[in-house]
């Protein structure tokens, strides 16, 4: 039953990852700045949603991590 929980948050996580990673603006010289990713770009920095953003994403890949060593010790 615990396998099932902590696989099911990590399924979760996993395509949350995904999606969070994938609402980040390009920093420059990839593939969204060629369909116009850096259009009305500032000079002044990152944003106060950018940095939560960079927050959510980095505890959901923790999150990710933790729910991938709990499931290899719990089907080892």
């Amino acid at each position: 039953m615990l396998t099932w929980i902590i696989g099911a948050l990590h399924l979760a996580t996993a395509f949350g990852l995904v999606g969070l990673v994938l609402l980040h603006s390009g920093k420059g010289g990839g593939v969204s700045d060629m369909f116009g990713g850096s259009v009305g770009a500032t000079a002044a920095g990152s944003t106060v949603a950018e940095k939560n953003l960079s927050r959510i994403t980095v505890l959901v890949a923790v999150t990710f991590g933790f729910t991938t060593v709990v499931l290899g010790l719990l089907l080892a």
